[in-house]
């Protein structure tokens, strides 16, 4: 029938709507397009502009990550490498961020450890392994952990035991194990967090002051290390 090859001819490429790009959509911007197959995928992802674009792009989800909180290079480029940014590209817009100062992960290291102790009573060692899954360098890590003055680390220890302590029941036996515990999950050593819950015991009332007079912090330090 002349009349439907007729339709059917007019519908050619011409009749079906262009696709959507990513910039279209909502956060579009921070997507990429899906890649063409083909000759023409090789053409798209070696030219000039298709770099630019991949550029423009990695900066701009950098900066959407920064504007949430600061992050080290590490979790910039996971979260680049989830965008299925090139490595160049991703090495590239990276080293030019730590050439302006926009990273930096000894900065980063000193605010965690400052902010995480103060605002989470962390101690060193549980500071240390969350640098780490942050990816930051074990130097500068060391050096970060290094502003944390022991004797600070130990008036953070007794203060946690105190204000613990003010809901605690039980025997002081039973108290005494909990607070250990509750400051070795903080990261703190056997000696120090044995330490603070005996002296805060020793203070706390007649009962909990005799069972502290009969501890041995080197003793039970030693035991919780396995020396």
């Amino acid at each position: 029938m002349p009349g439907r090859r007729g339709a059917r001819a007019g519908r050619g490429w011409d009749a079906i709507p262009p696709r959507p790009t990513d910039e279209d959509s909502p956060g579009g911007e921070f997507r990429r397009a899906a890649p063409e197959r083909g000759n023409a995928r090789g053409a798209h992802r070696n030219s000039p502009g298709a770099s630019a674009d991949e550029s423009e792009m990695a900066r701009e989800i950098c900066l959407r990550q920064l504007s949430m909180r600061p992050r080290t290079r590490a979790e910039l480029a996971t979260a680049l490498a989830r965008r299925q940014i090139s490595a160049e590209t991703i090495a590239d817009v990276l080293d030019r961020y730590d050439e302006v100062g926009i990273i930096d992960d000894a900065a980063f290291a000193r605010a965690w450890v400052s902010s995480r102790h103060h605002g989470r009573g962390l101690a060193r060692r549980a500071l240390a392994a969350e640098l780490r899954r942050r990816g930051v360098d074990a130097e500068i890590a060391d050096e970060a952990l290094e502003t944390l003055d022991p004797d600070e680390e130990a008036a953070t220890a007794r203060a946690l035991v105190d204000r613990k302590l003010r809901t605690a029941t039980g025997s002081p036996d039973a108290v005494f194990r909990r607070l250990v515990a509750m400051l070795a999950r903080k990261g703190y050593p056997p000696g120090v967090a044995v330490r603070a819950v005996k002296d805060a015991l020793a203070a706390r009332d007649a009962e909990a002051a005799e069972f502290a007079d009969g501890l041995d912090v080197d003793a039970l330090a030693d035991g919780a290390t396995g020396d």
